[in-house]
């Protein structure tokens, strides 16, 4: 699910004896409400002041002040990154919002959405990064509430961030589509969910409304490696060490058993489990927010099941599952899918697992532009 693996997105293709790239962040998962083991407060470290100054001068911020969470707590000097592609129409009517996957930054996404996924020429594309990827206010950047001290937040408060941003800020109050792929489709269904009024089109890509059991086991696998770590000192180590349990659970989730048995041979496995265990590109702490909020993940949690939530979609849907994935289980999306009215159900039925997406771009992309226009 790193933002690394999904820049594949537009150049990997699947071919024989290739070494994948480290993986495809959707990653990924949102999930129902499920207790969570959780490490202890880590001891008061020093807070970590935010950038002054985005580097980037593409990079745009959106400063939201205080941002109410669903849990009752707040997250302070709460601010979300966006970048936009495309012209805005008069009417202010043409907007679509992608949102990023797990582990991503919306920087992983601009060589593979702007006029692949979404034709800028038509549509004012604008590129969301989830809270808690180290660009939007995190664990990782925060000035106040610096590390394990971030509070818990959940893929309603993700969207209800957007909601802010393109209200408060942009002064856009109708969304043409929410695309998003693995946690970023989550957050495009969640979307349809929480504000059925305010959005025409939703396209969730290897998402879902809600996690399988056999998803929560990778994710809570994941998450007690990283808590478990000796060098993770219960979020409080210094730099970036590698945490090496906790990415050889995810790459092994990415693909499938004979997608990687047939790409990567045993000469050439060094080097492909290198590339995953020296990733140490997204923050730890991070890692662990993002990680909880797709364990929480449950759209019909407030309405009483997914059946209720489904009926409140409005918007026009296209479901793109992965029939192989192991990251994201396609059965409560299929399921879901059923309910909302008039939803189309797309199916990439390769052996790329949760890297389908990558494997069948070209495919991907002709069903997505078609869709949104």
């Amino acid at each position: 699910m790193r933002l690394l693996a999904l820049l594949a997105l537009a150049v990997v293709a699947c071919g024989p004896e290739r070494v994948t790239p480290a993986r495809p962040s959707p990653p990924l998962l949102a999930c129902a409400p499920v207790p969570v083991v959780s490490a202890a407060p880590a001891p008061a470290p020093a807070p970590v002041a935010a950038p002054a100054a985005p580097v980037d001068p593409a990079q745009k911020y959106a400063d939201l002040g205080t941002c109410a969470l669903e849990s009752g707590e707040k997250i302070e000097g709460c601010r979300i990154g966006y970048r936009t592609f495309g012209a805005l129409d008069a009417t202010k009517s043409n907007v679509v919002l992608f949102p990023t996957w797990f582990s991503g930054t919306t920087k992983s996404l601009v060589d593979i959405v702007p006029d692949k996924l979404v034709d800028t020429k038509r549509f004012h594309l604008i590129l969301v990064d989830a809270i808690g990827d180290g660009v939007s206010t995190s664990p990782s950047n925060s000035a106040t509430q610096a590390r394990l001290a971030f509070p818990r937040f959940g893929i309603r408060d993700m969207v209800e961030s957007q909601r802010r941003m393109l209200t408060e800020i942009l002064g856009i109050t109708h969304l043409r589509a929410v695309v998003g792929i693995s946690m970023g489709g989550m957050q495009a269904i969640q979307w349809g969910v929480t504000h059925p009024e305010l959005v025409d089109r939703i396209v969730p890509i290897v998402g879902s409304p809600q996690l399988t059991s056999n998803d929560l086991l990778l994710w809570t696998a994941e998450l007690n490696a990283l808590e478990s770590d000796v060098a993770y000192a219960r979020g409080s180590y210094q730099g970036r060490p590698p945490m090496r349990a906790v990415q050889d659970l995810h790459a092994l989730a990415l693909t499938t058993p004979t997608y990687r048995a047939t790409q990567t041979s045993r000469d050439a496995f060094p080097k492909l489990l290198a590339s995953f265990e020296e990733d140490t590109s997204f923050d730890w702490n991070d890692w662990h927010r993002q990680l909880e909020a797709m364990i929480a993940h449950d759209v019909g949690k407030p309405y009483g099941g997914l059946e209720a939530a489904a009926k409140r979609v409005k918007a026009k849907a296209l479901f793109v599952l992965a029939d192989q994935d192991h990251m994201v289980n396609p059965l409560p999306a299929r399921a879901f899918a059923k309910q909302v009215s008039g939803a189309k159900v797309v199916s990439l039925d390769g052996p790329c697992g949760h890297f389908a997406p990558s494997c069948e771009a070209k495919k991907l992309e002709s069903l997505v532009i078609a869709f949104l226009q």
